[in-house]
């Protein structure tokens, strides 16, 4: 067989190869839920609200929940709300899951509208310019008596969206954009 057969031969097992490890963390994500209700304990710190939601009923997201849910999730300087990514409940369940506990997740921040995103970046250098939380796509939280660490390991096996680890500030922040990590 001449040569460049075989490299092309590698190229495409390399490729698929490949193509299999980026794919693989989605199938194990979404392997830990199927087709199961989805249910969360939410502790708002800010507002001193609490949501026990049943967000999902195994087949359908409940668009009633996710009301609650955004509601929960809003600016609180601003009383503004916007739709969250689901996603990220999902995340935290998954989170959750990987650790072995239901316990209370502490929202420290959902949404946060341009205007306060603006305040919070004048007043601190770790607050991102064009973060995901004004598209309602990231949360800062934390886990009633699990270490912090073990939130970031779990958070960073799932190899689902960013996820910043902020040990002085006692929180974990996901996000679902690109997979990166930092903190």
């Amino acid at each position: 067989m001449p040569k460049t057969d075989l490299s092309r031969r590698h190229a495409i097992l390399t490729g698929i190869v490949t193509l299999g490890a980026i794919c693989a963390p989605s199938a194990s994500f979404a392997s830990l839920f199927k087709n199961n209700p989805r249910e969360l304990n939410l502790n708002n710190l800010h507002t001193g609200e609490e949501l026990l939601t049943e967000y999902f009923d195994g087949k359908h997201y409940q668009r009633s929940e996710m009301k609650k849910i955004n509601h929960f999730c809003r600016d609180f300087r601003r009383n503004e709300t916007i739709n969250m990514d689901k996603r990220l409940f999902d995340h935290l369940m998954a989170i959750q899951k990987t650790i072995g506990s239901n316990s209370q997740v502490q929202l420290i921040s959902g949404y946060r509208s341009p205007a306060t995103n603006k305040m919070l970046s004048a007043q601190s250098g770790g607050v991102a310019k064009k973060s995901l939380h004004m598209l309602g796509r990231a949360i800062d939280f934390r886990l009633e008596g699990v270490p912090l660490i073990e939130v970031k390991k779990a958070a960073l096996s799932l190899k689902v969206g960013g996820v910043g680890y902020y040990p002085k500030s006692n929180f974990v922040h996901i996000d679902t954009g690109n997979v990166r990590s930092w903190g």
